[in-house]
């Protein structure tokens, strides 16, 4: 997508007259959200930051330099990457010291998730400069958006999970584990049948949303069970093609009852909720025998209702 140099100029005027009434002090790092694959997601405050900054930091200094065209703007490239992040940083603080101004992007999305950035961020910290987010494009949570995990408290990022099949089972059965959570994970195209078998084998009934090609234009979302995946990208070969972004539904918890609690956690629970409203004697419970919150809470309705009941 190429922007005309008219249209530049416009956009960045645009962005002035909407971020540039906000301070953007020297001496600052700021972390730029940067489009996961529509150009059209980029924020006008980030192309304000970009356009008054002294240097731009970035993973790719080929996509930096592209992004920059795009926006009519010239720019100190500095390559900083997983494999220099520590050298660069250092860099990037000198800069700072002399007073500049430095944005950071990652090749897309937000830096430090699952990219580059906190290597840097924790440098620039301990040297004592400011670190400003501008906030945007993420895979993972555009992902969460979709999925309409409505059994989700709170969510976790994974990330990639590791390649040897040994270390990749173990890793997604620990996920699969937790309970009252949505599980974020990314997959590269090579990899992503095998991860649908897996899940199949493991967890047949879990609900899973993947995520093909995010705001791109083969833009793809299918949520359904885990023993449905398999067959659902062997029937289409372009559904095996592009940038996955798995949303692993929230595991419902497993119900405790009081007889499933060691014996003086019982004991403690029971004289609790006898006395107490539930959510109290929970977190007292909790504090007196160290056993989970969520064994504790299941197993203290099944008291009271057997109390209730009586």
């Amino acid at each position: 997508m190429n922007i005309a140099v008219s249209d530049q100029s416009l956009l960045r005027q645009a962005a002035q007259a909407a971020a540039g009434g906000q301070q953007y002090p020297a001496a600052t790092l700021y972390l730029v959200a940067t489009p996961i694959g529509n150009l059209a997601d980029l924020s006008l405050r980030a192309i304000h930051a970009l356009s008054v900054a002294d240097a731009l930091a970035c993973e790719d200094t080929r996509q930096g330099a592209q992004l920059l065209r795009h926006l009519g703007l010239h720019k100190p490239l500095v390559a900083l990457h997983q494999h220099n992040e520590r050298e660069a940083s250092a860099g990037v603080v000198a800069r700072l010291a002399a007073g500049e101004r430095v944005a950071y992007a990652s090749d897309a999305g937000t830096p430090a998730i699952s990219d580059p950035g906190a290597v840097l961020v924790q440098a620039v910290v301990a040297a004592g400069y400011r670190v400003l987010p501008l906030p945007g494009p993420s895979s993972a949570v555009a992902a969460l958006s979709v999925a309409g995990d409505t059994a989700a408290q709170g969510f976790a990022f994974a990330g990639f999970l590791p390649t040897k099949t040994g270390e990749r089972r173990t890793a997604l059965q620990a996920l699969l584990a937790v309970e009252r959570q949505s599980q974020v994970v990314f997959e590269a195209p090579h990899r992503i049948a095998e991860l649908a078998a897996l899940l199949a084998e493991l967890a047949p009934e879990r609900r899973v949303t993947v995520c093909r090609e995010l705001t791109k234009q083969f833009e793809t979302v299918h949520t359904a069970e885990a023993a449905t995946l398999p067959g659902w990208f062997a029937a289409d070969a372009q559904r095996l093609r592009g940038e996955f972004v798995l949303v692993l539904h929230a595991r419902a918890p497993v119900a405790a009852s009081a007889d499933s609690l060691p014996e003086e956690a019982q004991r403690v629970l029971a004289l609790l909720v006898a006395e107490l409203p539930v959510k109290q004697a929970v977190a007292l419970a909790a504090q007196i025998s160290g056993e989970s919150r969520n064994r504790l809470y299941d197993a203290a309705l099944q008291l009271k209702q057997q109390r209730d009941g009586a």
